[in-house]
């Protein structure tokens, strides 16, 4: 990062309230979620008698409930209020994340994690508007500690599920149930009575309705290709790698510093530099020639992909956000629901299908290949013409990676 974004970053962190803290504390625990699994697939699957297939349903139940809550979670929010959202989406998350370590079966595993999806979208979807909501220094300083607490998140929850999981599968689920409990008691006690602040309300299908804007439909179906292509990294490296739960938590550790500070530091130059959209297809058609790379059968080589696809995964998260709230008139709350609602069910049909392609062809590089070409298409569809112009600058939501998990 350059000295300017230190300098902000540390701008942003000074002199704010305990509930800023509080809740970003809560989100870093949140966003450890996405890759704590990752390096106890093998454990899983040894432990529980499972197949890679049913293994990766971690994922796709995890996102797959997730997705549809999102829709949800707005209206929620407004009429509950942002303390009581937060608190039921935490509540739920340690009840599933408890029960986690007390699974029997693959199957009990794949439904508590669905229950996990459902307590994270209500939390990650209302946790930003506490932080903009309470932090001094304006909504700047704000999104700079909200992207913090993402990639502390990314790039711990691996190394946490590493090391516990190294003792029994089950102790990265009872870490976290441990946690997020301390977070719960802390929001419960030190964050604002809610004020009932009505919000303009939003249908359950406006998202929905905001995809029939042709740009924002090639946009979030781009983005759901190329959200296929990473969860092929995220889910399927660790069955190719076959090393230890410590060894793969520290590539994914790796990964997830990649991610965010690709993010943060690299995304808006890029855009500056070729526009939104003309950056994403840059970027999603370079993420075409890793995911060859990590078609090589060398672990070495698929080791170095991993890390580096991290690198790309941080512009792309970015750059789609931006240009899926520059390309439609939709309001941009309405854009977002839409897009990411699209572009996660994109993400839960790979976690669903990369065991099953790796057993359909045969090889367990076929998940990598057949994700070059998902993401060759994503970049096609990027590049086609648009009426409107294309950005150079990143809508301030853009930056705010952490809508995109």
């Amino acid at each position: 990062m350059s000295a300017e974004h230190h300098s902000s970053l540390l701008d942003a962190v000074k002199g704010q309230p305990k509930q800023v803290w509080i809740t970003a504390f809560a989100a870093v625990i949140a966003f450890m979620g996405i890759g704590l699994v990752d390096p106890i697939l093998l454990s899983i699957a040894k432990g529980l008698d499972a197949t890679p297939s049913q293994v990766t349903l971690l994922f796709s139940s995890y996102l797959g409930v997730q997705v549809v809550a999102m829709l949800l979670t707005g209206a929620a929010s407004a009429r509950f209020g942002a303390k009581r959202t937060v608190l039921v989406g935490l509540t739920l998350i340690v009840a599933a994340t408890a029960l986690c370590a007390a699974a029997g079966s693959i199957e009990q595993l794949v439904g508590l994690r669905a229950v996990w999806g459902l307590g994270n979208a209500f939390f990650i979807a209302t946790a930003l508007s506490v932080i903009v909501g309470a932090a001094t220094g304006g909504q700047s300083g704000a999104i700079l500690l909200y992207e913090a607490a993402l990639g502390v998140g990314l790039s711990v929850g691996p190394l946490l599920g590493a090391l516990l999981g190294s003792i029994s599968w089950r102790g990265p689920f009872l870490g976290t149930a441990i946690l997020m409990a301390g977070a719960l008691v802390l929001c419960a006690v030190f964050l604002d009575s809610d004020k009932h602040e009505r919000r303009a309300p939003v249908k359950l299908l406006d998202p929905l309705r905001a995809l029939k804007h042709r740009g924002l439909l090639r946009t979030s179906v781009a983005s759901a290709l190329y959200t296929a292509a990473f969860f092929a990294v995220l889910a399927w490296s660790p069955f190719v790698l076959g090393w230890s739960a410590i060894a793969v938590g520290l590539v994914f550790c790796g990964w997830g510093l990649c991610v965010a500070v690709a993010g943060v530091a690299l995304a808006p130059r890029l855009a500056a530099r070729l526009g939104e959209r003309h950056a994403a297809a840059a970027a999603v058609f370079g993420y075409a020639v890793l995911m060859l790379v990590l078609a090589v059968p060398s672990k070495p080589v698929l080791v170095a992909g991993i890390i580096v696809s991290g690198l790309v995964s941080g512009l792309l998260n970015t750059l789609f956000t931006g240009t899926a709230m520059a390309i439609s008139d939709a309001p941009r709350p309405v854009a977002s629901a839409g897009y990411n609602f699209c572009r996660w069910l994109g993400g839960a049909v790979a976690a669903t299908l990369v065991g099953h392609v790796a057993e359909w062809f045969g090889s367990p590089q076929a998940p990598f290949l057949a994700s070059a070409v998902l993401c060759v298409i994503a970049g096609a569809l990027l590049s086609l013409r648009e009426k409107k112009a294309d950005p150079h600058t990143l809508p301030q939501e853009a930056v705010l990676v952490g809508e995109e998990f």
